[in-house]
């Protein structure tokens, strides 16, 4: 089992510091989601199925990683929501599948599994951490900033 974690692009701004479900992703974080999307797909990364929470700008981002072709199947998960739990979801996934989602579930999510301090890791916007399940836990493969996927020259 491959775990992917992705966190959803650049969105617009929180109104009077309150977060909203409907923020999308703005103009920048839709063409650096999709420009790291690409890079992922160029170097070879595939995905059985994507799960996305349904705040917008997580659908955006998902949908956005499913037209650069990173996965050929998409699905709304409400645990995936800010403050849901998704422990009881991950046990039963298997495949090579990404979630979409926010900060800082997903990162806690990730250091929960390796059994890591809970600030231990931190997720970028647009940013993605690959995790694989191993007979003796979960093991991490890789932990990508979008400045690392994104070429300097475009």
């Amino acid at each position: 089992m491959d775990l992917f974690l992705l966190r959803h692009g650049i969105a617009e701004q929180r109104i009077d510091g309150l977060d909203h479900p409907e923020r999308a992703l703005t103009c920048e974080g839709m063409a650096r989601t999709a420009a790291v999307a690409r890079s992922l797909v160029n170097r070879g990364v595939q995905i059985d199925l994507l799960l996305t929470s349904p705040f917008r700008r997580a659908v955006e981002t998902a949908q956005i990683a499913m037209d650069a072709g990173l996965a050929s199947e998409l699905r709304v998960e409400a645990a995936l929501e800010p403050g849901g739990s998704v422990d009881v979801l991950v046990r039963n996934l298997c495949g090579r599948v990404c979630l979409v989602g926010h900060e800082p579930d997903l990162s806690a999510l990730a250091a929960r599994l390796l059994r890591l301090p809970p600030a231990g890791l931190t997720l970028k916007k647009a940013g993605l951490l690959q995790l694989r399940r191993q007979p003796f836990g979960w093991e991490l493969r890789a932990l990508l900033r979008p400045g690392l996927l994104l070429d300097p020259s475009a």
